[in-house]
């Protein structure tokens, strides 16, 4: 089993006729990822060859699930065009919108998520995120889908290279998904909700949470933690050495004053009986060890 993308996936990109869209096409279809459809307004008609599939394109979200039933999508849009189409895909009552996209307008995000909730049927994953992989199954996003096999670890985390990493570190034990949550301050699908989603599969034996600096996600986790987590969770904070008042990286990533520091974060989640690593090695060294004592 996996959260949120399996296998039965039909995935519809949006934006599939520019170079980011194209490349990630290619780069998804070699993960198992069934694309079944493009959409790019003015351009339906067209066709995208990717690894020997011609995949149609669409001027419109609701062209494309009439015609294929998609219900995942994956925006590889501008972030002045981004609001536009993940409305468009929430409008198409598309259970899963992937935002990839960086650099929207906090306001834009804030609405569109919004949007989403009300609407009752879309979850937004992002925006500003690697997307989703459940290995073996299907790839929704940016996520190499090379660098680990299936497995029975599930892995959150709010930055895309930490993903990366920590997928590749544990890649012989493998993971049921990986969920790159995003880092801006306004994002659609949370730590709770992938906790939440972990703890309800069958196939998921342990929890990697990766945080980082900025908010109070990671201690509003630690709490849902407490109450609602029985698996196993190792984390990891991002941070530790970020100077005060400076945004790092990701636009949700600033310490103010004494809020939002990775040492508060790691003492939050260590009062719950989360294992935090100080580094990401380290981080993927605890998880080891608490598989082999299961």
């Amino acid at each position: 089993m996996a959260i949120f993308l399996t296998e039965n996936s039909k995935i519809l990109v949006q934006g599939i006729t520019g170079s980011e869209g194209t490349k990630h096409t290619i780069r998804m279809l070699g993960s198992h990822a069934n694309i079944v459809a493009g959409v790019t307004p003015g351009k339906g008609g067209q066709t995208v060859t990717a690894e020997g599939r011609d995949i149609p394109v669409f001027n419109s979200c609701q062209e494309a699930v009439a015609a294929t039933g998609a219900d995942v999508s994956v925006v590889f849009v501008p972030p002045k065009f981004a609001k536009a189409a993940v409305v468009e895909a929430i409008d198409a009552a598309i259970p899963l919108v992937v935002v990839i996209t960086e650099g929207i307008a906090i306001h834009d995000t804030a609405w569109f998520y919004q949007y989403a909730v009300n609407s009752g049927t879309t979850r937004i994953i992002g925006p500003n995120c690697p997307g989703l992989i459940s290995p073996g199954k299907s790839n929704a996003g940016i996520i190499p889908g090379t660098i680990a096999k299936a497995g029975r670890i599930g892995l959150v985390s709010k930055s895309g290279t930490l993903t990366y990493q920590m997928m590749y570190e544990l890649r012989d034990l493998g993971f049921s998904s990986a969920v790159g949550i995003g880092g801006d301050p306004v994002i659609g699908t949370t730590h709770i909700d992938a906790l939440a989603a972990f703890e309800a599969d069958p196939e998921t034996d342990a929890i990697v949470m990766i945080g980082e600096i900025g908010g109070d996600a990671e201690e509003r986790a630690a709490a849902y933690i407490k109450d609602n987590v029985t698996k196993p969770v190792v984390g990891y904070v991002a941070g530790f050495t970020a100077p005060e008042g400076k945004t790092m990286g990701h636009a949700g990533a600033i310490v103010s004053g004494s809020s939002g520091t990775a040492q508060a974060k790691k003492e939050a989640l260590e009062a719950v009986g989360v294992k935090v690593g100080k580094t990401p090695s380290e981080t993927a060294r605890l998880m080891r060890e608490l598989i082999e004592a299961l």
